[in-house]
């Protein structure tokens, strides 16, 4: 048996293959190479290891780790830690549909086009908007996305965001911009939210779209019928990101006039797993309906009037030619948001109801605790379930402490913003116990 049986080639392989070519070794073969440049001794790495010894190797280095499923979680930014019903990975390993992923032909693929048009229909209903697509890679290319829509629709080149919209968000709306030679202006933030002043101040009618978060990275809610308002005073569009749980107990954007609203299906079904990959969605306007990038899945009927279902609406970037694209994202997350349809179908209205309530309570429980705790609150504005706190030390070297007393602590804001320097991002979702939410209060009180 060949000790490595991922590499197939045997040593009879290899003198057949010298034979073929005449040559009676492979040292023959380097006979043009000078002999003082040749590496002529063993190189300084260990012995491979058998099969059984590498997955033991390996397993010691994981045990080493410590991940959420070890230690309570305060990290958010994001990336959110929920409740997934265990039916979510049942359904998604079925072969029919962890293999499905384009679904041109609509005779064998009714199971995944109504899988995504069930996807479409929960999103429209989250978000209070017209429509929505097959789902986009992930919230931040959503967002870009929504931006570069809305500068063809308006054909205007100014794009303003709030600097409360998650800063990778930003990076990749910038990235996006300066292919397009678009102008983009950030709006500083007062009080954990988008300051309405200097907005006004930079709004003219040069202006394609306003963007904001609600609730926004720091996780407060913005004040958006005020930003409406202002959008909507000349022909911006208004773009809205959301976290998608937080609108089962949150007025949707869209009754707040959103044209477009956008955000990540991550907390609905879609584990941690290391940052990604994810699942972007995209709601928009009846209005916008044919620029909208990605698929669209539609119901019709076939010729015996039986329900069925297609890709709709496909003047698109797959189907166009390249200078005439809305977009260069034809594909979507078909799988991951397979798996948000399926947790958001498990859970259920109510059930999502319930979930939101639970983060807002557990976050305003956690923040009393603090209090008491002598721990300084930054806003005081309502959230959702993330909130900042100003501890006035190094948030590295807090979290370092934390983990010791095996806490994973929440995220160190001065990684995108220097000027935030002892600031630290919480978040609790509605698995934390109050047990853990007493624990971590008491034990970041002792540290401070």
């Amino acid at each position: 048996m060949n000790q490595h049986r991922y590499l197939p080639m045997t040593e009879e392989d290899k003198q057949e293959m010298l034979a073929t070519i005449g040559v009676a070794s492979i040292e023959e073969l380097l006979t043009d190479i000078p002999e003082k440049t040749r590496f002529n001794r063993t190189l300084a790495i260990e012995e491979a290891l058998k099969e059984p010894e590498l997955v033991s190797f390996f397993e010691g280095l994981a045990k080493e780790n410590r991940s959420i499923k070890d230690y309570p979680s305060y990290l958010g930014a994001g990336v959110y830690e929920h409740y997934i019903p265990s039916i979510v990975d049942h359904v998604i390993s079925r072969s029919e549909f962890y293999t499905a992923y384009t679904p041109y032909q609509p005779e064998i693929s009714q199971g995944e086009l109504q899988a995504i048009f069930e996807f479409q229909t929960m999103i429209c209903e989250l978000t209070g908007m017209d429509l929505a697509n097959s789902s986009m890679y992930d919230g931040q290319t959503s967002l870009a996305e929504a931006a570069m829509l809305a500068a063809g629709h308006t054909k205007k080149k100014t794009i303003l965001v709030s600097k409360a919209v998650h800063p990778e968000a930003r990076a990749v709306l910038q990235t996006n911009a300066y292919g397009q030679h678009l102008e983009v202006i950030e709006i500083e933030t007062k009080d954990g939210v988008t300051d309405l002043e200097q907005l006004r101040a930079h709004y003219s009618d040069e202006v394609a779209c306003v963007i904001v978060q609600h609730p926004n990275f720091f996780g407060s809610l913005e004040p958006l019928a005020e930003i409406e308002q202002v959008t909507h005073s000349e022909k911006a569009q208004f773009i809205v990101s959301s976290n998608p749980l937080a609108l089962g107990l949150l007025k949707p954007p869209g009754a707040f006039g959103a044209d477009i609203v956008v955000g990540d299906a991550q907390p609905f079904g879609i584990p941690t797993q290391f940052g990604g990959p994810h699942c972007g969605y995209f709601a928009a306007t009846k209005k916008l309906m044919r620029k909208v990038p990605g698929r669209l899945v539609g119901q019709t009927v076939d010729d015996q009037g039986q329900r069925g279902f297609v890709l709709t609406l496909q003047a698109r970037e797959q189907h166009i030619r390249r200078d005439k694209a809305t977009s260069n994202i034809c594909s979507n997350q078909a799988l991951n948001a397979l798996a948000a349809s399926v947790a958001m179908t498990a859970i259920g209205k109510q059930g999502i109801k319930e979930m939101a309530t639970q983060n807002v309570q557990k976050a305003n429980y956690l923040k009393n605790q603090l209090k008491k705790a002598g721990v300084t609150l930054l806003y005081h504005g309502a959230t959702f379930n993330e909130f900042v706190v100003d501890l006035g030390k190094p948030v590295s070297e807090i979290n370092k402490q934390l983990f010791d007393k095996g806490i994973i602590g929440g995220y160190d804001l001065a990684e995108m913003d220097s000027s935030r320097a002892g600031q630290m991002l919480l978040c609790v979702t509605e698995l934390r116990t109050k047990q853990e939410l007493d624990e971590f209060a008491k034990e970041l009180g002792a540290i401070l």
